[in-house]
């Protein structure tokens, strides 16, 4: 069973990951059940209404849990569901794992003036009772054990390169060379950065979220197209020359990968998630000045950045995170009667 709370209508690198993982899980013979918002009434988030928010999961968490009994549970999210979810585990004395997906002490300072050092501590108790935490990336992984995250386990990204492939360049009608932004238009992107960039080309922003109606009017100059799925996905980023991916706040950013699969280097900020994907000087470039690493990554070999991309495939990334689960119950315990026990007990407490 996997429990999260950022799913479908949410375009991120969060569901498209879950997604993928639960699709080769399945291949691999698992009988997956996923717990998603849509499994429980829930509101819009006031400020993002793509991010559903579900209310008071906690009896219909114990109903499913209980009634799917799962070998192995993982907790993909740290909100309303993955804290229910979390609940339920402790309560009833079932080891689970977590992942780490999102850094939301950034997130968060660069919405409200929250020290980084609550919510990292918040984040701390959340993962902290896991068996295990999956991060993406090495850097990441360093960073979190500095902060006292004593349970961490690798789990890598994957691209899917039948999708993301080299494309034409004339999809796109417009001055060269073109820039591409990929991603959610909102504040903790740091798009402003990518769009204040000097460029002589064109820019172009393949997204959408809060922020899209104010900056699409603040930089008319720049093209947005909102969001673009699957095939039309991969035929706009093939399309350009260079990807930009301003952020300094993600683990990973599955979109170097994309870029990179499609023959487009990448260029970002030398920080957490860029400088565990990007090769710098061969798959894209790394600087502090986003506008000369834009200029550098121009001059690189797409098929360099597209053989890089192959060595990240879904299914490997699946396997990985196959062999951080853990049982839910010791090898000792007879799982089917600890489970009977608690659909049980759990169908009390729901009524």
């Amino acid at each position: 069973m996997i429990v999260t709370d950022a799913w479908a209508p949410q375009t991120n690198g969060v569901v498209r990951t879950l997604t993928q993982t639960s699709e080769w899980l399945g291949r691999f013979g698992h009988d997956v059940r996923m717990l998603t918002p849509r499994d429980f009434r829930s509101i819009a988030c006031p400020t993002y209404p793509e991010i559903r928010l579900s209310l008071l999961p906690r009896n219909a968490m114990v109903t499913s849990i209980a009634g799917f009994a799962p070998h192995a549970l993982h907790i993909a999210t740290e909100g309303p569901l993955g804290l229910a979810a979390r609940r339920y585990c402790i309560k009833h004395q079932m080891r689970f794992t977590t992942s780490y997906h999102t850094q939301f002490p950034q997130y968060l300072r660069a919405r409200f003036p929250i020290p980084l050092a609550a919510s990292y501590w918040a984040l701390h108790r959340f993962h902290g009772a896991a068996v295990r935490c999956m991060v993406s990336t090495v850097s990441l992984r360093d960073d979190l054990a500095a902060r006292g995250f004593d349970n961490l386990a690798s789990w890598r990204r994957g691209v899917d390169t039948q999708v993301f492939r080299p494309g034409a360049k004339d999809f796109l009608s417009l001055p060269r060379p073109i820039a591409a932004y990929v991603g959610r238009v909102a504040v903790e992107k740091n798009i402003e950065a990518f769009l204040k960039m000097a460029w002589d080309g064109s820019k172009i922003v393949i997204g959408d979220g809060p922020a899209r109606n104010r900056l699409q009017t603040q930089y008319p100059q720049t093209r947005f197209t909102g969001f673009r799925f699957g095939e039309d996905l991969a035929a706009h980023l093939a399309a350009a020359d260079v990807m930009v991916f301003p952020s300094r706040t993600d683990t990973f950013g599955l979109v170097n990968l994309e870029a990179m699969a499609c023959g487009v280097p990448v260029a970002a900020y030398p920080v957490t998630g860029p400088i565990d994907v990007i090769d710098d000087g061969v798959s894209g470039a790394l600087d502090e000045d986003l506008a000369r690493a834009a200029r550098r990554a121009l001059t690189l070999d797409p098929v360099r950045c597209r053989e890089q991309a192959l060595r990240f495939g879904w299914d490997a990334s699946a396997r990985e995170f196959e062999g951080n689960l853990v049982m839910c119950r010791p090898a000792h315990t007879p799982h089917r009667a600890a489970a009977s026990a608690e659909v049980d007990l759990g169908l009390e407490i729901g009524a």
